[in-house]
């Protein structure tokens, strides 16, 4: 299989650190794609319409995206403790901290694209303030939320991809007086999946 990746992307990351999770890391061939709204990368576009990655190209060259649907088929695949609980409250938990992460990094890429990417005459400071409130609300939810002795799952992947690419990007500081959630972070950062996945590289529009 082969994974169209962004070595900066927090979605992209999710899915690396989970495949390395699941044990499924040396069946994926990563392959580097620069992708930007203002900068079309024709080759991910001929495979996700949405011109984003991650996409996974089965061996069959069937693609999937986004970085959920990939998550879920790659935890179809191997024969360990499932990162998404098959069913009852323990599964929308799981999902649910998922959609927040996921959020979260929508909500971070939408600050930058107002504190630095976008021209500086085009820039809206409300709306700046609106979604860097989003990810503020989303770490103080995380602060209260996160079952600090749980085991790991795709939640908590996505939720630890999340607030290192806040962190890589200055986005929000998030440990500061989130005592729990900066313990959590920490200790899933020394985790070898993370180890092996860190960000890296700026941003090309």
């Amino acid at each position: 299989m082969k994974l169209l990746y962004q070595t900066h992307s927090p979605y992209a990351r999710k899915v690396l650190v989970a495949a390395h999770e699941m044990g499924l890391q040396d069946k994926l061939e990563v392959i580097h794609h620069e992708t930007s709204p203002t900068r079309r990368n024709d080759e991910v576009f001929a495979l996700n319409p949405l011109g984003k990655v991650p996409v996974l190209i089965l061996d069959d060259g069937f693609a999937l995206f986004d970085s959920n649907v990939i998550c879920e088929y790659l935890d179809g695949l191997h024969q360990g403790r499932k990162l998404i609980p098959a069913d009852g409250d323990a599964r929308y938990r799981v999902l649910r901290m998922q959609a927040l992460a996921q959020g979260m990094a929508d909500a971070g890429i939408d600050v930058r694209w107002e504190a630095e990417r976008r021209p500086e005459s085009l820039r809206w400071p409300a709306l700046h303030d609106g979604h860097l409130q989003k990810v503020v609300a989303a770490c103080d939810f995380a602060e209260r939320e996160i079952d600090v002795e749980a085991p790991i799952d795709l939640g908590a992947i996505a939720l630890a991809t999340a607030l290192s690419w806040i962190a890589f990007r200055d986005v929000h500081d998030f440990r500061a007086r989130r005592p729990r959630l900066a313990a959590w972070y920490e200790r899933l950062a020394e985790r070898p999946s993370m180890r092996a996945t860190a960000l890296s590289g700026a941003t090309h529009d």
